[in-house]
């Protein structure tokens, strides 16, 4: 590291759980963001003012007004513009230190097999509020042996985990929704408090930097979820299903762990 990243990153070196090996680490990875609105704004801002090296950000949608409610990544000067171009103006202004790839398409899994076979991706973070690229991700996450954090927020409600192919115990999202919900409600069709999906993403963040830095204890085998209203965390322990049919584990039934 130069003088100038010593000093833009010294209060993350000043942490013994971070200190110098654990920045590097950080500046040497690569991250896949999949979805810019409400859960990707803190993600995106986080790990680049963190310094994560590289970001690739897909998003195929243009910044609406009713967006700017929750999504701090864009402001009223970006409504019309792609979000992947408002993110990369973003990023550009927060830390010009990072490389940032912006992709303005409609993933599905062979784009997401592509992207992880021909990148060195280390980690995916799934900001999307749609499950069919859920089951997308963890597919094409599973055969790649790629972890991936997801997160959701609707409403007043939120929850994340860590899904970690490489360790032979974790489940995959799959065993956790073993199939796709005809009644699952999006922030469009349901509304959802602008502060909760900040605490999502800030949480996505939170479990990125663990991970990529190799710090503390990562949520892999683990749902937490948070009851907004009543500033409620709780924790579950989540495994594998012998019958999943995308990993041909264990199953995810969900056992509450404790609160925090």
């Amino acid at each position: 590291m130069n003088d100038e990243q010593l000093l833009r990153y010294s209060r993350h070196i000043m942490l013994p759980q971070m200190d110098i090996d654990g920045q590097e680490k950080l500046l040497a990875a690569h991250v896949l963001v999949v979805g810019l609105g409400g859960l990707g704004s803190p993600v995106v801002q986080y790990l680049a003012a963190s310094g994560v090296g590289k970001l690739t950000l897909v998003d195929d949608d243009l910044v609406e007004l009713s967006n700017l409610q929750r999504q701090p990544l864009h402001s009223s000067a970006d409504v019309g513009k792609s979000k992947v171009q408002s993110a990369l103006e973003s990023v550009a202004a927060l830390n010009p230190e990072v490389h940032v790839n912006a992709l303005q398409v409609r993933a599905d899994d062979e784009w997401f097999r592509e992207q992880l076979s021909a990148e060195n991706i280390n980690l995916v973070i799934d900001c999307t509020d749609n499950a069919a690229v859920r089951y997308a991700l963890n597919r094409v996450c599973l055969q790649a042996g790629v972890p991936w954090i997801s997160a959701a927020a609707v409403g007043v409600s939120g929850q994340i985990t860590l899904f970690n192919p490489a360790d032979s115990d974790s489940p995959c999202y799959a065993c956790l929704y073993p199939q796709l919900s005809d009644d699952q409600l999006s922030c469009a069709e349901s509304g959802v408090l602008s502060p909760l999906v900040g605490v999502m993403g800030s949480m996505q963040a939170l479990e990125a930097l663990k991970w990529l830095a190799g710090s503390g204890r990562s949520l892999n085998q683990t749902l937490l979820t948070f009851d907004a209203l009543a500033s409620d965390w709780r924790r579950w322990a989540i495994k594998k299903r012998p019958q999943c049919p995308a990993c041909g584990s264990v199953s995810g039934s969900a056992t509450q762990a404790g609160n925090d």
